[in-house]
């Protein structure tokens, strides 16, 4: 079901001249522009506008948003996790907040100050916003990425998570067979073509290092192994292998 400009604006509460800004600054794209010049958004795109939305409530740039979602290892999954611990984090501090305010209205005139200390929430949102950055910022493989991803819309977006999908799902589907297999070799290169022409130039070190990280870092296998237990693995010791030919 997509959604006109107006009707987007009226169920999210986001102005029609901010969502005309976000697709200005390449942040958020309408799903479908009609011949007339209409503008549509779709559920990919208002789940994006969603996740734009947690970040503004954490108080996030829309540079740092941009920057986090425009990533190649962006996932929604992910992202849900960092932002709740966030809001935890933002929700103790205003509780402390009301408390204090509590405590004043009874007439205990407690002149405390810590309770205003933002430095926990922006040392979370700094590791947070420098993450990736910090993983690919000095790569040239980080360049790329963003300088193609930054021209991609919604219906490019939802074409590339459909066949990234696609590929994984075909791992977890062929998971008994061996990692050396011609079949699973052939996929590993598949995925390594998908890389290439959609983010960036996927060297053979590069990808021995994605590899690496789909069981190193429990976000990654989490979001693999959804395809199917173990998937993260058998898609490790695959690239492995195909690293060392």
């Amino acid at each position: 079901m997509s959604y006109s400009i107006s009707e987007t604006a009226k169920l999210t509460n986001v102005s029609v001249r901010t969502l005309h800004y976000y697709d200005q600054i390449g942040l958020l794209s309408p799903s479908m522009v009609s011949e007339t010049g209409y503008r549509y958004y779709n559920e990919i795109a208002l789940e994006k506008l969603q996740q734009i939305l947690f970040y503004r409530e954490l108080d996030f740039s829309l540079k740092e948003i941009a920057q986090i979602m425009t990533t190649s290892n962006y996932r929604k999954e992910d992202a849900l996790i960092r932002q709740r611990e966030l809001l935890i984090l933002k929700k103790k501090r205003i509780n402390k907040l009301i408390s204090l305010l509590d405590a004043n209205m009874e007439g205990e005139r407690k002149m405390s100050f810590q309770e205003f200390d933002m430095s926990e929430i922006e040392t979370q949102k700094a590791k947070y916003a420098k993450e990736v950055e910090e993983r690919w910022g000095n790569t040239e493989a980080f360049s790329q990425s963003k300088e193609r991803t930054d021209s991609y819309k919604a219906e490019d977006w939802r074409r590339i998570t459909e066949e990234s999908d696609s590929i994984m799902r075909e791992f977890a589907q062929n998971i008994h067979l061996a990692p050396e297999s011609e079949a699973v070799q052939s996929l590993v290169k598949k995925w390594q073509t998908f890389i290439n022409q959609t983010y960036y130039e996927c060297t053979i070190e590069i990808l021995a290092g994605l590899g690496q990280m789909y069981v190193a870092d429990e976000r990654f296998q989490r979001n693999i192994d959804k395809f199917g237990d173990g998937t993260a693995q058998f898609m490790s010791d695959s690239i492995k292998i195909y690293c060392k030919k």
